[in-house]
């Protein structure tokens, strides 16, 4: 059953893949224009970016333990997934600098006193070497450091959870069902010990 749908799935080409990816946020800009997001257009644009960015790195969190756990292989995609969560991170981040705050003074004065902002960035900036060394040229010339510069994601990802546990107004349960998500994927990547037991 799995071998079957592995074999469907090395048949499925990664193209479309970022062609639907490109869709929601034209879609949501197009609303945002034409008075559909509601009285707080920026807002509900920059919320929405956001939290696409963190579903999306979530898929890709998703690929190891689905071909680890069930055999499943989408192990092609996952390029596709990380460039495409960083495009989302990218586009929330310019719709708080250019549409938000617009302020160059008050960007550096956000980032510096408001720690939800704080952590946002930090994640931002750990995804900048991942997205600069996400083709095969990188690889080839990293080798075995590429693996390891690319467990980078972990924080990143575990960062954009708390940016977004951290921005929510009160005692709001969908941030924690992310980020408690995003622990469990993350333990679930841990190397399994086997203990040896007496005979």
């Amino acid at each position: 059953m799995t071998g079957r749908l592995n074999d469907a799935l090395r048949r499925v080409p990664v193209w479309p893949l970022y062609i639907a990816g490109a869709v929601p946020p034209l879609w949501w800009l197009w609303l945002g224009l034409t008075g559909g997001l509601g009285v707080e257009p920026i807002e509900a644009l920059e919320h929405r970016l956001g939290e696409l960015a963190l579903q999306v790195l979530i898929a890709g969190l998703c690929v190891t333990p689905l071909r680890r756990h069930l055999g499943v292989n989408l192990i092609r995609f996952r390029r596709a997934l990380g460039i495409l969560a960083f495009s989302y991170v990218l586009l929330h981040l310019l719709v708080w600098l250019a549409l938000d705050v617009q302020i160059p003074a008050q960007i550096w004065a956000d980032i510096a006193k408001r720690p939800y902002i704080t952590v946002g960035m930090a994640g931002f900036v750990l995804l900048l070497p991942l997205v600069a060394t996400s083709n095969d040229r990188a690889v080839r010339w990293l080798g075995p450091r590429w693996r390891r510069l690319h467990r980078l994601t972990y924080l990143a990802v575990l960062l954009g959870a708390i940016h977004y546990v951290m921005l929510a107004k009160g005692f709001q349960i969908e941030p924690l069902l992310y980020l408690g998500g995003i622990v469990v994927l993350l333990a679930l990547r841990l190397p399994v010990r086997r203990r040896l037991l007496p005979a």
